[in-house]
């Protein structure tokens, strides 16, 4: 019997991660061309949800983004990792995960700034991304991505290498501007979820 943790979703498939896609470059335009104040009510700054009681930054974060690289990105890691992941779980399953993940890396990251009194804005859907990569790993083990568009991957092998990129850029604090401590947290997330709800040891999937 599955409990309500593990209780599956009628499977649709409904583009929802191309939706995302859709929904990030409209605010990015939106906040970028047209009112660029409104990024510091959507993203998540530690000092307006203490003070401002703005909760709603835990997930609006993830659409909003500091520059046309961040974008583009973090858009095309979501197209390719997030439609592959969506066909294979289904819409519902795929926006649980993509939002619980996504605000769960935010929540702790907010509370690691909080912690370490980091004065910080966070901003982009890496932490929802990074979760989506190890998901793809783990449905598609044996999948071969071109790293840097010409060096091939396996991605069980991707997820590892970024894991190891992510944690000796924050234990050695390099790559100011970048929040590696969400990127860890969505590579976390995403490997709870796979235990927790889905019931998959990600390793056995990887063949390990």
């Amino acid at each position: 019997m599955n409990s309500i943790i593990n209780r599956k979703f009628r499977y649709t498939y409904s583009n929802a991660a191309l939706a995302i896609v859709a929904a990030d470059i409209i605010i990015y335009l939106v906040t970028y061309l047209l009112y660029p104040a409104l990024t510091y009510y959507l993203a998540l700054v530690p000092g307006a949800v203490v003070y401002g009681h703005c909760y709603w930054q835990f997930v609006t974060y993830m659409f909003v983004h500091g520059g046309i690289w961040h974008l583009f990105s973090n858009v095309l890691g979501i197209f390719i990792f997030g439609t592959a992941v969506e066909r294979a779980i289904g819409t519902r399953e795929f926006l649980l995960f993509y939002f619980l993940t996504g605000t769960l890396s935010g929540i702790a990251s907010f509370a690691s700034f909080i912690l370490s009194g980091t004065n910080a804005i966070l901003l982009g859907a890496s932490g929802a991304l990074y979760a989506l990569m190890l998901l793809f790993s783990v449905f598609y083990p044996r999948a071969v991505i071109l790293l840097f568009g010409f060096i091939p991957i396996r991605a069980p092998l991707l997820v590892l290498l970024y894991f190891l990129i992510e944690l000796f850029s924050q234990i050695g604090s390099y790559g100011g501007g970048i929040a590696h401590m969400t990127h860890l947290f969505g590579l976390l997330f995403a490997f709870l979820y796979c235990l927790i709800r889905m019931r998959i040891k990600p390793w056995r999937a990887w063949g390990l």
